[in-house]
C-alpha cells in the first residue's frame, strides 16, 4: 500500500474511520509512518494526536479501542480508510459517532446481530441470549424448533399479533443459530442471491 505522506506540509494524512459492519463513519483522525505501523502491528487503531503531539491509539483511557478490519487508501494516495469494529462509543461525548449519529445499520437485522454478538460475550445471568449460549447448541437449536411450532400454531388462528410475535420471536432464534455455528445472515442471503440467478 502506497501512501503519499510528504503530500502535506505536517506529514500526516487523513483516516477516516468507518464501522466493518454498518458502514457508518465514525471519525476522522490522522496518522504518519509510526501511527499506521502501530495500527497494523497491534490490530488497534492509532493516530497521531495534533493537540498531545504524539501516538495516540483511540481507547487508551476509555477502553474503547477501534479493532482494525481493514486499511485502504484513495486513488491519490493521500487519505486512509480504516475499517474497524468499535468497543465502545467512539466521541469523547460518548456518541456512538463524531457526528452524534447513532451507529446501526439501515438494515435492522445487522444491528441485531451485532446485538447478538455482543451480548454472547456478557455473563449468563446477566443476559437471556448468554444464558442461551451457555447451555449449548442443542439447546438454542430446540429453542429455534420450539419457536417454529408456535409459529406453526398461531398460524392456524386469526389473532395477527400473537401470529407476529412468533414470527418475531423464531426469527430472533434462528439469529443465535446461525451465531452459534459461526454464520450471519449474509451468508444465507449469499445462498439465496445464488439461487435466484440459476
Amino acid at each position: 500500500m502506497k501512501i503519499d505522506f510528504n503530500k502535506y506540509a505536517d506529514g500526516l494524512v487523513p483516516a477516516i474511520v468507518q464501522d466493518f459492519n454498518t458502514g457508518k463513519v465514525l471519525m476522522l483522525g490522522f496518522m504518519n509512518p509510526e501511527a499506521l505501523a502501530k495500527t497494523e502491528q497491534t490490530g488497534k487503531v492509532t493516530f497521531f494526536s495534533r493537540s498531545k503531539q504524539r501516538l495516540w491509539t483511540k481507547g487508551e483511557e476509555s477502553g474503547h479501542f477501534l479493532e482494525l478490519k481493514s486499511l485502504a487508501v484513495d486513488c491519490d494516495h493521500d487519505t486512509l480508510l480504516v475499517k474497524a469494529h468499535p468497543r465502545g462509543p467512539v466521541c469523547h461525548t460518548g456518541a456512538d459517532t463524531c457526528w452524534g449519529e447513532t451507529n446501526q445499520p439501515d438494515n435492522f437485522l445487522l444491528y441485531l446481530e451485532e446485538i447478538i454478538r455482543l451480548r454472547r460475550q456478557v455473563a449468563p445471568q446477566d443476559s437471556y441470549v448468554a444464558s442461551l449460549f451457555a447451555k449449548g447448541i442443542n439447546k438454542i437449536a430446540q429453542k429455534v424448533g420450539e419457536e417454529a411450532v408456535e409459529l406453526v400454531i398461531e398460524a392456524k388462528d386469526d389473532n395477527d399479533e400473537l401470529f407476529l410475535g412468533e414470527a418475531a420471536d423464531l426469527l430472533f432464534h434462528y439469529l443465535l443459530l446461525l451465531n452459534a455455528k459461526g454464520f450471519n445472515l449474509q451468508n444465507v442471503l449469499d445462498i439465496l442471491q445464488k439461487r435466484h440467478t440459476k
